[in-house]
């Protein structure tokens, strides 16, 4: 794996969800690094784009409650485990579950695999309400997919909490978890 400066040169075979998030970037003027690798479906694989990035990739959570009503991206950092019962009491929202693939779609346009914070510049009706952990703001970087499993992104947090986030619309809600037995 090699680490670039922004956008691919070549975008041939690449999909449209994936350029039009360096489109969305490049044109807040965002700063992004990136790096292409084979989808990361293990803990090593995932150690080996981070040591690349030289940042923790957040792990990110599409979940919804037993209603289906509410919709939640939940980002934190990817050494941590997640606990429904931790976050539902910070959110007021009992009985969270992944969301389905289709829901993912209709909402991020994203894949299983390749769930995002970029995906927010596609949910323009604002059903996703945003959540991230205070453990992932400390970070100077945050790691992330531009919509695909297949590349990785290294981002400024300050980009991402005050440009991306405004120019999508969408707000955040901070959370604590300690994702401890």
């Amino acid at each position: 794996m090699e680490l670039f400066d922004g956008r691919p040169v070549n975008t041939e075979g690449r999909l449209s969800r994936e350029i039009r998030t360096y489109d969305f970037l490049d044109d807040l003027g965002i700063e992004y690094k990136r790096t292409d690798h084979e989808p990361a479906d293990n803990m090593e694989a995932c150690n080996e784009i981070d040591a690349v990035l030289g940042v923790l990739i957040c792990k990110n959570l599409f979940l919804c409650n037993r209603q289906k009503t509410n919709f939640y991206l939940l980002m934190m950092p990817g050494d941590k485990k997640f606990k429904t019962k931790e976050l539902s009491s910070q959110i007021n929202s009992s009985r969270l579950s992944f969301a389905e693939p289709e829901d993912m779609l209709k909402y991020l346009d994203i894949e299983p695999g390749a769930v995002s914070i970029m995906g927010l510049m596609n949910d323009k009706d604002h059903g996703v309400q945003l959540l991230i952990d205070e453990d992932v703001l400390k970070g100077e970087y945050l790691g992330c997919h531009p919509c695909v499993c297949t590349s990785s992104l290294k981002i400024k947090t300050a980009d991402v909490i005050e440009r991306f986030l405004p120019a999508t619309g969408h707000e955040y809600m901070t959370v604590h978890l300690v994702g401890e037995d």
